[in-house]
């Protein structure tokens, strides 16, 4: 679908929840496509996503509300509300922070303030997204190597499960109560679940810590294993839907854009430079007859992974985002809202 097209799509009456909805309507700063056609690897066949961000209005601000979200599933449209977004945006979460990152013409709507959302998004940029976009495409990886067998793939699994907890926990002192550095231990070593050849044990000798910072981190923790699958179950999905070809994509495409903000500190949605290399990716020239990924393609990740692996450690990024320039962006949209001060 063209450019043109998509502007007259979102005028037609299955979109009109963008102007009726009582959090949307005047409160919309920013529309943007998403997806395949956001990161220029649509088809003939590719479904329209819209994204964008509506301000909270000044009853939600006063009375600390919130409406997250508003999502309408037929048209594949997701608009956040200011005060979630800027949550995603600080985690450097994929989903969100390639919002800020489109080519200009594919903001469909941007206001005043959406404008000055898009002029600070180095704000949001730090070494969380080692996590956030490494992480999460190494994770989804190795759920792809189903050419081994049953044991020796889980073994490979439960190493990458410990690589993504290991990536999580560098933002662990900065979020939660500091400890030593040997006090917690998570290594791999043969399993005591008759179920599994490798497991993950833990040696821990915390002294006076505070039990809600453990409880959390211990979440996070919980969450990334949980999450791997999740991811596996949709592999599985994928690969009988012949989709797996996309998925592939997509995680090298992650690979591509965290690369890109841990190097050059910028957010590029658009992937225009390995265009070519990302549909025939998609299209299967890297899985073989049987419909699996082929060694080319894994020799192509373990290339994205030592560059990575580069720009880790040779980034300038902070650790952590620039959190005082955020909150005062927040205040500032926030007190024109409460004031009546929006265009």
């Amino acid at each position: 679908m063209k450019l043109d097209e998509i502007k007259k799509t979102i005028k037609e009456k299955q979109y009109d929840f963008l102007r009726t909805n009582e959090h949307l309507g005047n409160n919309i700063i920013l529309l943007g496509l998403g997806g395949s056609h956001a990161y220029g690897t649509e088809t003939d066949t590719s479904d329209l996503d819209i994204r964008g961000c509506a301000l909270n209005s000044k009853r939600e601000i006063l009375c600390n509300e919130n409406f997250e979200q508003t999502t309408n599933s037929v048209t594949d449209t997701t608009i956040y509300s200011f005060t979630k977004l800027i949550k995603l945006l600080t985690e450097c979460n994929p989903n969100t922070i390639e919002i800020l990152g489109l080519k200009p013409e594919h903001y469909l709507y941007l206001s005043d303030i959406g404008r000055e959302l898009l002029d600070n998004k180095k704000m949001f940029l730090s070494k969380k997204a080692i996590y956030s976009f490494g992480g999460y495409a190494t994770a989804q990886f190795r759920r792809l190597d189903n050419k081994s067998s049953r044991l020796a793939e889980q073994s490979i699994q439960e190493k990458h499960i410990l690589n993504s907890i290991k990536n999580a926990s560098l933002s662990f002192k900065e979020m939660y109560f500091s400890y030593p550095e040997d006090s917690i231990k998570l290594y791999i070593d043969d399993a005591i679940n008759e179920e599994l050849d490798k497991e993950i044990f833990m040696d821990i000798c915390l002294k006076h810590y505070p039990l809600r910072d453990y409880k959390e981190m211990w979440n996070r923790i919980s969450d990334i294993v949980r999450d791997y699958g999740k991811i596996g179950k949709r592999n599985q999905n994928a690969i009988s839907h012949n989709k797996l070809g996309k998925h592939m994509m997509h995680l090298v495409r992650l690979y591509i854009m965290c690369i890109d903000i841990l190097e050059k500190e910028e957010i590029i949605t658009y992937r225009e430079t390995e265009h070519n290399l990302l549909m025939d990716i998609r299209k299967g020239k890297f899985l073989d007859i049987k419909g699996q990924p082929t060694e080319d393609f894994f020799e192509l990740i373990e290339n994205y992974k030592s560059r990575l692996e580069y720009a880790k450690s040779n980034t300038n990024l902070p650790n952590a985002p620039d959190y005082k320039k955020i909150k005062d962006f927040v205040m500032y949209v926030n007190e024109r809202i409460v004031s009546g001060n929006i265009i």
